[in-house]
């Protein structure tokens, strides 16, 4: 019989305003919990066209996008840009430093994106690694089904015996997709150094006793192997959430916004990098993305960003 971890605490993701006009359920970062190592933030985000993600800086960290609804598109600094569609996610590795946008895109309908941006802190040794992406397209997203109740996309690490596409990020995260059926149950494992939190997307959750209504976020003490919970038999409707873990860094957490370091010292020179456009920042001086003012779907063609020839 596995070890089952118990609550830490539990709490309602409240909705606020962020970016340009865009509106977030903000878990993790907030006053009720400032950071969870190595996780720093987590949004579940609605956004309406043309409001959005403007051109901003990144430093010492990782940011995972996960898109369930509308699409999303990104571009940066180095000239790398794309398009995330429903089930599509992105590793952006920020390292010693990227500026980019993330905007809707505006169909005739003006169709909200809505999806999950996680931050993760990146090892002290890495937080001045050269910036990187990693796309994961709903298609390569293994499915298990172990019961007639439970659905899980492996989004990464393993689960059910199922295993994900590796590599995706330089913090250990495992990352699933949940949807069980009223009636159902879930069991996951995680390793022992890791810091593990679920947070409901849709429906309603029992975890060890408790009763987590739609838009909880719960996090979990390392006191066992796995994590279990069902939803109930009287529940209209499936419930939906993410189940995240992710390895515990023994290093200290100073953060400014999208800038984290482990010192003031390190801190103060970061902004002075950015200020000045050295140590990473050099392409951040007099560049500004094309997608910044917003992007309509006939500027994409085959998922490529053509807007004035980017």
């Amino acid at each position: 019989m596995a070890q089952f971890r118990s609550l830490l605490k539990y709490f309602l993701a409240v909705s606020q305003e962020e970016g340009v006009g865009a509106q977030v359920r903000r878990s993790i970062g907030t006053m009720k919990l400032r950071n969870f190592s190595p996780f720093l933030m987590l949004d579940h985000f609605h956004v309406v066209p043309p409001a959005g993600f403007p051109d901003h800086p990144h430093h010492g960290q990782e940011t995972i996008t996960y898109v369930l609804d509308g699409k999303m598109a990104h571009e940066d600094f180095t000239g790398s840009a794309g398009v995330l569609t429903p089930g599509d996610l992105q590793f952006m590795t920020a390292g010693k430093g990227i500026v980019h946008s993330e905007i809707p895109v505006e169909d005739a309908q003006k169709t909200p994106v809505v999806g999950m941006q996680l931050w993760v802190d990146l090892p002290k040794a890495l937080k001045d690694c050269d910036p990187r992406y990693r796309d994961l397209k709903k298609d390569e997203i293994p499915v298990v089904k172990p019961h007639d109740k439970t659905t899980v996309k492996v989004i990464s690490g393993e689960s059910y015996g199922v295993k994900s596409v590796q590599e995706l990020a330089y913090t250990p995260v495992d990352y699933y997709d949940f949807e069980v059926a009223p009636g159902g149950s879930f069991e996951q494992k995680f390793p022992e150094d890791f810091n593990v939190f679920l947070y409901l997307l849709e429906g309603g959750l029992q975890v060890n006793g408790t009763h987590l209504p739609q838009y909880y976020a719960a996090f979990f003490n390392r006191d066992g192997e796995a994590v279990t919970g069902k939803v109930p038999e009287d529940q209209k409707g499936n419930s939906r959430f993410v189940l995240i873990g992710g390895q515990v860094l023994d290093q200290p957490i100073v953060q400014h916004g999208p800038f984290v370091e482990t010192s003031r010292e390190k801190m103060y020179e970061v902004f002075m990098n950015y200020q000045t456009g050295t140590n990473g920042f050099e392409r951040a001086r007099g560049w500004s993305s094309k997608i910044a003012g917003g992007l309509k779907e006939s500027e994409i063609k085959e998922g490529i960003i053509v807007k004035d020839e980017l």
